[in-house]
């Protein structure tokens, strides 16, 4: 890891400079807030636990506030930017404050949602501020095609936060959970305030940390079928199983014989099953 300047990462002044040099004003439409808070982005980078030998990939990287402070601690970045104008600007501003790391940066101009393939070695981390409005299906694909990434850390609204770290009988506990679930352990990482981001948003921030699971879901079912149920129960989450699964498994009386076959009451609802529960439910589906 190389030394480097202090100053290399970007404050307030410098962020808002790169704006209006690039005639770039924040969208809500693409959900972008720049962190503008050094300090934020070393606790971020410190908390991912990024290594020396880890290629990181990130999303959405803007300005290139984190991209500075990961390509400080890690081997390589790779950021995937869909704006036009940022994926432009940002290999010029990381050559401009971290001239000896430049070599070790790549930029994917594209939407997150649709990368396939990424340059260079295969990521070993996942690191980004996503933006709001599409953090869940991006943090799900980006974990579905790259299975070499074995760390995440996301922020992401509070409430997101919530939602993908909640476990069985919370309320908040939902598709994206045991969608989540089904690829890493997750658990709450901290939470971020409002004045480290321009503009600042009139929500807070969480941190979210995901690790790979070691050992898959133990079931015979594929990853889609098992999300099917998963969608069926959710669905309609204030009806019991017998009744949420009837349309996916072609009645209530089918559903109710795989549920009795998985070992789940057909009276529970899918708020109260672990991701495993579903694997079972998707396999004994006749």
């Amino acid at each position: 890891m190389s030394t480097t300047d202090p100053d290399a990462l970007l404050g307030p002044a410098d962020i808002r400079e790169l704006a209006a040099a690039l005639g770039v004003r924040p969208t809500k439409q693409r959900g972008q807030n720049f962190v503008i808070d050094a300090n934020t982005v070393r606790r971020i980078v410190r908390t991912a636990e990024v290594k020396p030998d880890d290629v990181v990939v990130e999303i959405g990287p803007g300005l290139g506030s984190l991209t500075l402070g990961l390509l400080e601690a890690a081997d390589r970045v790779v950021a995937v930017e869909i704006d036009d104008v940022l994926a432009g600007a940002l290999p010029a501003t990381v050559a401009a404050r971290l001239p000896d790391r430049a070599s070790r940066f790549s930029l994917v101009h594209s939407d997150a949602m649709h990368v396939q393939e990424l340059p260079g070695p295969p990521p070993t981390a996942l690191v980004a501020n996503l933006p709001y409005n599409v953090a869940v299906p991006v943090l799900l694909h980006m974990l579905d095609r790259f299975p070499t990434i074995e760390r995440t850390l996301v922020m992401v609204q509070a409430e997101v936060a919530d939602r993908l770290a909640a476990g069985p009988g919370n309320k908040v506990y939902g598709v994206p959970s045991v969608k989540a679930n089904w690829y890493t352990e997750v658990k709450r990482a901290g939470s971020i305030g409002r004045n480290v981001f321009w503009p600042a948003p009139n929500v807070d921030s969480g941190l979210v940390s995901l690790v790979r699971r070691t050992l898959p879901v133990a079931t015979t079912a594929s990853k889609t079928e098992v999300f099917a149920v998963v969608d069926a129960a959710f669905a309609q989450r204030r009806k019991t199983l017998r009744a949420a699964l009837a349309g996916w498994a072609g009645s209530p009386a089918a559903a109710e014989q795989a549920l009795v076959a998985a070992g789940v009451s057909p009276q529970a609802r899918g708020e109260s099953l672990t991701v495993e529960e579903f694997a079972r439910i998707a396999e004994a589906k006749k």
